[in-house]
């Protein structure tokens, strides 16, 4: 896999660039969260669980995981909640993918089957798995045929999202385009 620099902490983009599942969960964990400390969470998980394996997350008694999880620093700012959901998407990747978390993209013959496929995971509405599958393709060379188009303006150049965070400038460009929707949304809400 690429040299990922999504949590801007070593340790936790070895892990993101290295373990697919790892990837996925700060995915998962990108939302209402700061977006390095969220793909820092799993590096988190492993710190203190020894490891990212689906199968052995999804059969962890779930009050024991959310402990591990919600322990400060917390993976997120709803460490328990969130840790069933890690939990969830750990037992879908082990029901449907024989917990072979990178066959979910590999195994993906067209962009719409990859879309398809994120969007059927707990926790993934429409936006999370365009967003994903941008990352697969900018970071990570998985460009099933039709990725563009399901991607929308995530497969395209600039700094829109965690598939554009190379460093952190990047990551920094992205706060900025972020922030900067939300005002012209607002301000879109005001002013209709």
């Amino acid at each position: 896999m690429a040299k990922l620099q999504i949590a801007q902490e070593p340790s936790a983009d070895e892990l993101l660039s290295n373990d697919p599942f790892a990837l996925l969960t700060g995915m998962l964990l990108d939302q209402q969260f700061p977006m390095e400390r969220a793909f820092a969470g799993p590096a988190k998980i492993r710190d203190r669980f020894g490891s990212m394996e689906p199968a052995a997350i999804a059969a962890t008694e779930p009050e024991a995981f959310a402990d591990l999880c919600s322990t400060p620093p917390a993976i997120h700012r709803y460490g328990r909640s969130m840790a069933g959901r890690v939990q969830q998407l750990a037992q879908a990747i082990v029901d449907d993918y024989d917990g072979d978390t990178a066959s979910l993209w590999t195994g993906a013959k067209t962009g719409d089957e990859l879309f398809a496929r994120l969007r059927a995971l707990p926790g993934f509405g429409d936006q999370k798995a365009k967003i994903f599958v941008a990352l697969l393709a900018k970071q990570l060379d998985v460009k099933p045929a039709g990725w563009t188009k399901v991607a929308g303006d995530y497969s395209k150049k600039g700094f829109r999202s965690v598939a554009d965070v190379v460093d952190g400038e990047s990551l920094q460009q992205v706060r900025d385009f972020k922030k900067a929707a939300k005002a012209r949304a607002k301000a879109e809400t005001a002013g209709g």
